[in-house]
């Protein structure tokens, strides 16, 4: 990371109409399926399309649902401060998000209550996993160690795997600007809530798999 990096300093405001851009972003094309799926039954009555509208609704409403449910804990307050959010709900949440993605998802943590920021991290963890393999593959999700003080692994692997530009500086919420985009948001964002969460972040690439490592500051890397 270079010395010229400037850290990034976002308003309350500015940070709010970041997350509300990144959650719509995300349910705007389900959202706009369904309407093109009302369209065409407005359009066609006939059972073949019919079946086909209905078929596209059903799905991008499931879509839109699970891209919401996942949102609301994963970038959303998900309950008063201090409390803790069940590992195997968070396993369900993600194992819908990425129901429709060409992404084979393995989930293999102890079933426990973790305290809130750090299963958010753990979630966020894997949206970047995500993006890491385009065209899809399979994310590996594992968790060491107990509620009071986790290691989590989040290994994506797939055909040409990559590390997103930047994802380190942003992780330490650094950039070039001293600011950051929508595009770049959800890295930033993810520093942010391992932060808060006193977890330390790392990041390798290695024979084709990407590992994103969460654990507490106080352990050894």
């Amino acid at each position: 990371m270079s010395d010229m990096l400037k850290t990034i300093d976002l308003t309350s405001l500015d940070l709010a109409a970041l997350l509300c851009s990144r959650v719509c972003h995300d349910v705007v094309g389900p959202v706009g399926a369904i309407v093109n799926g009302l369209e065409l039954l407005d359009e066609d009555d006939s059972p073949e399309t019919r079946d086909m509208a209905l078929e596209l609704i059903r799905k991008s409403a499931r879509n839109a649902s699970a891209k919401l449910q996942f949102a609301r804990i994963a970038f959303g307050a998900a309950g008063s401060a201090g409390s803790s959010v069940d590992t195997g709900y968070a396993q369900q949440l993600t194992e819908q998000l990425v129901a429709d993605e060409k992404v084979k998802l393995s989930w293999n943590t102890p079933r426990l209550y973790v305290e809130k920021n750090r299963v958010k991290l753990l979630m966020n963890l894997v949206v970047i996993a995500l993006s890491c393999i385009p065209i899809g593959g399979t994310v590996d999700v594992t968790m060491e160690g107990d509620a009071e003080n986790p290691v989590f692994n989040v290994d994506a692997r797939g055909p040409k795997p990559r590390i997103p530009p930047h994802l380190e500086d942003m992780l330490a919420g650094k950039s070039e600007s001293g600011t950051v985009d929508a595009h770049s948001f959800q890295l930033f964002y993810t520093g942010e809530i391992a932060r808060a969460a006193g977890m330390s972040v790392s990041v390798s690439l290695e024979d084709g798999l990407v590992r994103l490592a969460a654990r507490p500051e106080r352990a050894a890397i």
